[in-house]
């Protein structure tokens, strides 16, 4: 997540996925949350050596999220390749960059209707004095998310076409974002929504806040209503001008860029914690019952806003 102030496993077999008020009624000890940690431990793993954009270590957590992509069935959203390269705008004293972006999709009944983009961002930020900068919550807990939520549409497919963008160089000033909606490798004009997912592991603030309805308030019901079921409590705000510098997380991450095209999104996301930014945030600072109820609620949501896509096109500006 970037704020203004700083803010093996390979192709192993799926498991089997139960019904969504099953996984949730599921203790924090049950295979599903086991497996979502294991995740989550080899993207946020040291040898990934933080994943800043352009390094070495981000180029082995493509490889390994391209691998899971392939392994579950999904396609590439245009070509043969998940890989959407993009030039990284360089800082002073730096050299260009090639950032990449992945981008995947998963079909849906009515393939020529409106679509849900659901987005995470891979990169984090690197090797700094000796240090490994993991990013586990920030932002490994949303790409695994990612990688659930697709699992789990693939095998029962959604009525619309679900694109899932992992970003690069969001760490950079949300370049991968820009940069896809800029030049996007599928029609932008379908895009009804985006559900953002960017630190959702955490839960030191003992909630996950959802951000994006005061822009469009006709998301509201969608995201209620799927909190109903939620095993973690549901918070709303963080979404509007009148708060402190910092508190509105409007452009805090990779929804921005969509926002800005008038594209609706609601962003899912914890509040700063100690580690963030920080080479604290490691795997062992995860709540794995917390991180399982935040991936269970994403899913639910998006369940519930594929069916409503056609309104909420609508209201696209």
């Amino acid at each position: 997540m970037t704020t203004p102030l700083l803010r093996t496993l390979g192709a192993a077999a799926l498991l089997s996925l139960p019904t969504l008020a099953a996984a949730q009624a599921r203790p924090a000890g049950d295979a599903e949350t086991a497996r979502l940690m294991q995740r989550l431990s080899v993207l946020a793993a040291d040898s990934m050596e933080g994943r800043r954009a352009g390094s070495a270590g981000a180029a082995r957590a493509r490889t390994w999220l391209i691998g899971q992509l392939t392994a579950m069935g999904a396609k590439p959203v245009s070509g043969s390749s998940f890989e959407v390269p993009f030039a990284i705008r360089p800082r002073q004293g730096s050299t260009d960059t090639v950032g990449v972006n992945i981008v995947a999709r998963i079909p849906g009944k009515n393939p020529s209707g409106p679509a849900l983009v659901i987005s995470a961002h891979y990169d984090h930020l690197g090797v700094r004095n000796g240090e490994t900068y993991n990013g586990a919550d920030d932002d490994a807990s949303g790409c695994i998310a990612l990688l659930t939520i697709g699992e789990r549409l693939l095998k029962e497919p959604p009525q619309h076409d679900v694109i899932l963008a992992f970003f690069d160089a969001e760490e950079m000033g949300l370049q991968g974002s820009r940069a896809l909606v800029a030049s996007p490798p599928f029609d932008l004009a379908r895009v009804a929504m985006d559900i953002s997912l960017d630190m959702i592991a955490r839960q030191d603030g003992k909630a996950l806040w959802v951000a994006g309805t005061s822009h469009n308030p006709t998301l509201k019901p969608h995201a209620e209503a799927a909190a109903k079921s939620a095993s973690v409590p549901i918070r709303f705000g963080h979404d509007t001008k009148d708060l402190k510098p910092g508190d509105d997380w409007t452009n805090s991450s990779d929804h921005g860029p969509f926002h800005a095209k008038g594209i609706p999104f609601l962003y899912l996301g914890v509040e700063d914690h100690p580690d963030y930014h920080k080479p604290g945030d490691d795997v062992e600072k995860v709540d794995a019952a917390f991180y399982r109820g935040t991936v269970e609620f994403a899913y639910a949501l998006a369940r519930r806003v594929d069916a409503a896509l056609p309104e909420i096109l609508k209201t696209r500006r």
